[in-house]
C-alpha cells in the first residue's frame, strides 16, 4: 500500500490507463450523445466490404443516418442490410462502441423529409451552434434516412487489453 493514498501501489501507477473495461449503459449513452464520429460498414455489390466515415444521432434504441442522395454506400444498405458501426474517440481513454446491426431505409433520397429535422440536430452536436448554417445551403440537396437496429453492441474504454486476450494459447 502506498500510504500517502492509501491505494495498491500497482492501482495509483496505472491510473493513466484511466477506467477500463465495458461503458455502462449511462456511459455509452453519455458517449453516444457528445460528437464522436461513426464509421459505417456495408457490403458492395462485388461482396466486398465498404466503409465510411459518417454522422450519426442515437435515439429511439438505434443509430439514425442521413447519406446523400448519391452516396453509394446507402444504395449497397438498401440491397444489402447487415452494416457494422464504429463508434469510437482518439482520446487516451478510447471509448468504442461497436455495432452489428441491421438498417432499414426509412426515405429514400427526397427532400424536406424526416432526416431535415434529425440532420439539423447533427449538425448542431457536431459543428455547435453554428451547424445550422453548414446545414441550410444544403437543403436543396436530398437525402436518404436510414435507421440501424443493433443486433449486438460492445463497448470498451481505458488503456488495457480485455482479459479474453490475455494468457492466451496460441
Amino acid at each position: 500500500m502506498d500510504e500517502t493514498t492509501d491505494q495498491p501501489i500497482q492501482a495509483r501507477k496505472d491510473e493513466w490507463r484511466g477506467k477500463v473495461g465495458k461503458l455502462t449503459e449511462e456511459e455509452m449513452n453519455e458517449f453516444l450523445a457528445g460528437n464522436p464520429f461513426c464509421r459505417i460498414g456495408s457490403i458492395d455489390e462485388e461482396g466486398w466490404p465498404y466503409v465510411v466515415p459518417c454522422w450519426f444521432e442515437y435515439s429511439d434504441g438505434g443509430f439514425y443516418i442521413v447519406p446523400r442522395a448519391k452516396s453509394v454506400w446507402a444504395r449497397y444498405i438498401r440491397n444489402n442490410p447487415k452494416v457494422f458501426l464504429c463508434i469510437d474517440d482518439e482520446t487516451i481513454y478510447n471509448n468504442r462502441v461497436l455495432v452489428r446491426g441491421e438498417a432499414t431505409v426509412l426515405e429514400e433520397p427526397n427532400l424536406g423529409g424526416k432526416w431535415v429535422e434529425i440532420a439539423t440536430r447533427m449538425s448542431i452536436r457536431y459543428l455547435g451552434e453554428h451547424g445550422p448554417k453548414y446545414l441550410e445551403p444544403t437543403l436543396t440537396e436530398p437525402r436518404w434516412l436510414l435507421f440501424v437496429k443493433p443486433l449486438s453492441i460492445k463497448t470498451w474504454h481505458g488503456v488495457d487489453w480485455a482479459e479474453k486476450y490475455k494468457h492466451s494459447k496460441w
